[in-house]
This record gives C-alpha cells, structure tokens and sequence, in this order.
C-alpha cells in the first residue's frame, strides 16, 4: 500500500489534526498561510489557529498572474507552465513559513489549496446552454505536495460546481461549520476583490444558510489606484476621502442586471474591470477627477453590498455583522457600510477568535477537514445528495 494512503487514513482518525490553509485571492498581493489545529467534524468542528502569514507576491510574480488573469484569450504555452511554477512557488513559500514558525514538514498533517483563480464563468456569465458552471484555479497542488512533502487537497471549486453549484462562494461551509451561533444571527462579510456575505440564522438550519457574491469589494479601487496614482492600494482612503462622489457615475455603476438578478450568484473580475468603469464614465457623462472616482468606488462597494444584504436578510437587533478581508482595513468603506445599515452592529472577524485577514485561509483548511474526518455537505444541486470537496495529492 502506498504509504501516504495509509497516513490519510490515520490522519482521519486522529482526535487533533494540524491543517494549514492556503488562499491567493483575486487582489494577487499575495498568498495568506494559516496554521490550523482542528478537532470534531460538522458542526462539532474546532479550530484554533496557531500562526498565520500573508507572503508578498514579487512584482515579478504578479506580472506572470496577469497575462493570464481574466481575459478572454490568453497564451496557453504560457498558461500551461504558470500551472505547476505557481504550485512550486506556493510550496517554497508554505516552506518559508515552516521555518519561521519552527515547525517541521512532519508536523503538518494536510495542506489545503484554494489554488490562484484566473479565471471564473458561470453560466450567468457565458450564457451558452451546451456548457456548464466552470472555474479555473491554478498552482497544481501534486507539484506543492511535492515541494512541501505534505499531503494536500486542492481544487474544492470544482466539486461545487460538479455538484450543481457555481464553484462560489464557498465560504457559507466553512463559516457554517466553525461561526454559527445559537445567541445571535450574523452575516460574515469578506471584501476581497469581490465582495461577498453568508448569513448565519440562530436557528443553526443550514437549509437557511446562504451565501452570495454582491459585487466589486477592493478590485476596483485598487485597479484605479494602481493604474493612476502608482500605488498597490489607497491606504486608509487618504486618496478617495480627498474626492466627492459622483451620483451620475454611481448610478452608471449600478446599473448593471447583476444587481437585479436573483442570489445566490457569484461574480468576478472578469465582469468588474477598468474597462467596465471607463464605460460606467461615459454613459455618465460626467468629468470628474480620479479622486472623485475614488470616493464613487467605495460607495460603489458599499451600496451594492448593503443593498444584496438589505433584500435577502431580515435584519433585527438580533443581527451581527462580522467583516473579514482586505476591505476591513479601508475606514472609508467601513463608514459607508454602517451609514447603509445603521440598524445592526458592524464588528470585525477578530471578535470571533479568527483573524478577518486569515479567515479564507483557514475556511479552506475546514473543508479540507471536513472531507477527511465528517460527514460532508447538503449538495448545491440535490439537497438530499451529501458531497465532499478537494482533490488529494500525495507527496510520494
């Protein structure tokens, strides 16, 4: 028998397991690595989290994401090596950590791989009836398994969309299993560079738990930032708090059907891109400085993602708001949130006993867990129909 198969199936067994998550977003600043000790299974799940590092992409690595990153037509030699040099990479950089953390490779019971996505088309966006809910994330894991000596699963998105879904959001499992409160309902917030909520009832029903994309969360801003003012991002919004917003340009940005359209449903930035600002622009007819730009933008986010959470929850005093992810740290768009929803409590993931910058990274190690020791999760296509997610690479 293969000697990794043997160790899964003990792994499985153990009362503790040691799991690192992994998660480069769409922001492609860098990769977030989060040592998790995690015990039970379902909604008996524990987890703690030890140690956790966001790990700076080089300019140079980000230029190689971008040739391939969201666009329509893209070099397939070039694709085609970016695949295993990106699980490569991850596996050098969860080995920087290991040695910075005094952690040995044997320790690590699993690692889990969101991998980098550069590309997501569900068929909300093709619209062709022949093909299905599709989503590409790379970094080939058997190649990370390899760097890091450590068994790891990777590729949750497509079970997901195998199973019925769009491959996203997948945060409603992993903040279903470890934030679920019986005292209060929450609505767990990340605003990455798409931003996206799950709604938590206290009834713990998970037929009532759902998630959903609500729009652009930093993707935007942080393309204008970068393209105008030479910066990777508006720190503090000392930039965007120097403009005034436009509401002819608002409304040109939130006229788009996806606000309109049914959730759950996800998006990404193939969809929300400088090119979709430069015509919200135009057929605004407005002249406007990029600092008014700036302050529209945070609006933009705030007012699409209020607006989804306004229509598909019940919000009382009862209600929590938890906010995770790099839009946290933007106190412009964190003001703008609580002005739109001035009825419930705004806090931070922190309060919770997770950091908001390493929660995707750690939601990802409790799929991971979920799949090796519980019971899985009601399918997106068949609630009657359980199912698994992450594909298992062996290091030998």
């Amino acid at each position: 028998m293969n000697p990794s198969i043997e160790k899964l199936h003990h792994i499985a067994q153990k009362e503790s397991r040691l799991i690192i998550g992994l998660m480069s977003g769409t922001s492609l600043d860098g990769l977030d690595v989060a040592l998790c000790r995690f015990s039970g299974d379902g909604q008996n799940t524990e987890v703690e989290l030890l140690a956790f590092e966001t790990m700076p992409f080089e300019e140079g690595v980000k230029a190689e994401i971008r040739k391939v990153f969201a666009k329509k037509e893209v070099d397939f030699h070039h694709l085609c090596m970016l695949n295993p040099w990106i699980g490569n990479l991850h596996g050098q950089l969860v080995n920087e950590c290991l040695k910075k953390w005094g952690r040995r490779a044997e320790e690590i019971d699993l690692i889990a791989s969101h991998g980098q996505t550069v590309m997501h088309m569900p068929k909300r966006l093709h619209k062709n009836e022949l093909f299905p809910n599709s989503t590409l994330q790379i970094g080939d894991a058997d190649h990370l398994a390899r760097e890091v000596g450590v068994i790891t699963l990777s590729d949750f998105r497509q079970k997901h969309c195998a199973a019925g879904g769009e491959g996203a959001p997948l945060a409603l499992y992993g903040d279903f299993l470890l934030f679920s409160s019986k005292q209060e309902n929450r609505v767990l917030i990340n605003i990455g560079g798409i931003a996206n909520f799950t709604f938590l009832p206290s009834s713990g029903d998970f037929s009532k738990v759902f998630a959903t994309d609500t729009g652009p969360g930093n993707t935007l801003i942080d393309a204008f930032t970068q393209k105008h003012f030479g910066k990777p991002y508006d720190e503090n919004a000392k930039i965007a708090r120097k403009g005034k917003v436009s509401k002819k340009f608002l409304e040109a940005l939130l006229e788009h059907e996806y606000f309109s359209q049914p959730v759950p449903k996800t998006t990404g930035p193939e969809l929300f891109n400088l090119h979709y600002l430069e015509m919200a622009i135009i057929k605004s007819s407005v002249n406007i400085s990029n600092e008014d730009i700036l302050q529209t933008l945070c609006h933009f986010t705030a007012q699409s993602l209020t607006h989804e959470i306004k229509r598909s929850v019940s919000l009382d005093s009862k209600t929590t708001l938890y906010l995770s992810g790099g839009g946290m740290h933007n106190p412009l768009l964190v003001e703008l949130i609580k002005q739109e929803l001035p009825q419930i409590a705004v806090e931070v993931m922190d309060k919770l006993g997770v950091s908001g910058d390493a929660k995707e990274a750690v939601l990802f190690a409790a799929l991971a867990n979920e799949t090796l020791a519980g019971s899985g999760f009601i399918s997106p296509g068949n609630p009657k129909e359980q199912f698994f997610m992450g594909k298992i690479s062996l290091p030998l």
